[in-house]
């Protein structure tokens, strides 16, 4: 098929999601954090909102729930009717090496959410196969969304038997779990993805490192059809989260140096397991520390543990708690509303984009 420019990939993601305005942004689905009233918030506000994967099966299900009547309620539920079938106007995502299939495909299939984001293989684009297959199935309307963070991912999903309806591009800057050992920056990844992937037709998505409108304005001009915004939104009073946890993000600064990827917070967490290419990026803490000193885990985890029942406390520079974070975090410098950050960065983003215009 011939290249589509990137107007008409914005425009297919219009047609598909269209109370979304532009610049599209979207909430991206952080584990447990990002719940339904955050994801509900962000698309009332003319975003994409999606909810993160949840600890059990059951806990999707009254959180789809609990956005239902959150859409009931609001103006968004107009936007509940697409092509004559009625769909939820937020996204879900899911972790595919340890998310229950059997759970998550009832869970779609009775309240239809406009889309899916897919992260995290153990078996790479065989797996990703199975769920993209049986979603189809389970929930036809809903749109496919595949996570990636290296050319050969995306080439891979692209070619593949079930092809996605939307890549999002994740940079090395993003939060969470991301590429182990061999991501790249988003100003570099994602160029060189959308050459390789141009004559495919799907939109992309660029997450990783973007809290405000410079970084939605830098994402368009690499030919991104729209962002996602994980660490800005854990700053959001929808979000699910300890005020430990918030108050360390809007604390910390200097990402370069403050952040590093390391399986240690998953462990003191308990989580084990996780495919050996992906690691999470978190805000250093005594934990950290202690485990560059040569404390030993168990000691570590003890200290963790008893950290765990202190509260708020728990977290920031001298805590023990993890505090997943991108790079960019030292730009988060406040609590807002989710609808007041996805406004603002939209209007930052069109200004910004309007003053190069004029100044060419």
């Amino acid at each position: 098929m011939p290249a589509m420019a990137s107007g008409d990939l914005r425009r297919v993601l219009a047609k598909a999601y269209p109370w979304v305005k532009s610049p599209f942004i979207v909430g991206a689905p952080m584990r447990v954090l990002a719940g339904p009233s955050l994801a509900v918030a962000v698309s009332k506000a003319g975003g994409l909102g999606f909810i993160g994967p949840t600890l059990k099966a059951g806990d999707l299900k009254s959180d789809l729930e609990k956005a239902a009547e959150l859409i009931r309620s609001s103006p968004l539920a107009a936007e509940a009717i697409h092509r004559d079938h009625a769909i939820l106007p937020i996204g879900v995502g899911f972790q595919t090496w340890n998310s229950d299939m059997k759970g998550c495909l009832a869970a779609l299939e009775k309240h239809q959410p406009c889309a899916v984001w897919l992260f995290a293989p153990r078996h790479g684009q065989v797996e990703l196969d199975e769920w993209v297959g049986s979603i189809r199935k389970a929930s036809p309307e809903t749109k496919i969304w595949i996570q990636v963070g290296t050319l050969r991912e995306a080439t891979d999903a692209v070619g593949s038997q079930s092809p996605p309806d939307v890549l999002v591009i994740q940079g090395a800057e993003a939060g969470g779990h991301g590429r182990a050992k061999d991501g790249m920056g988003t100003i570099a990844l994602f160029p060189e993805i959308a050459d390789a992937t141009r004559e495919s037709g799907i939109p992309l998505i660029a997450a990783g490192g973007i809290i405000d409108g410079r970084g939605v304005a830098a994402a368009l001009s690499l030919g991104a059809s729209g962002v996602a915004m994980g660490t800005r939104m854990l700053a959001s009073t929808e979000a699910r989260i300890s005020k430990g946890y918030q108050n360390e993000i809007v604390r910390a600064s200097d990402g370069a140096t403050s952040t590093v990827r390391t399986q240690l917070y998953n462990h003191l967490r308990g989580t084990f397991g996780w495919p050996e290419q992906f690691s999470p990026r978190g805000v250093i803490n005594r934990s950290w520390i202690e485990h560059q000193e040569g404390v030993p885990f168990d000691e570590l985890k003890k200290r963790h543990d008893q950290a765990a029942g202190a509260g708020d406390a728990g977290w920031g520079p001298d805590g023990r708690l993890a505090t997943y974070a991108g790079a960019a975090v030292g730009l988060v410098r406040s609590v807002d509303d989710a609808a007041t950050i996805v406004e603002g960065v939209r209007r930052e983003a069109r200004d910004i984009i309007k003053s190069l215009d004029s100044g060419l």
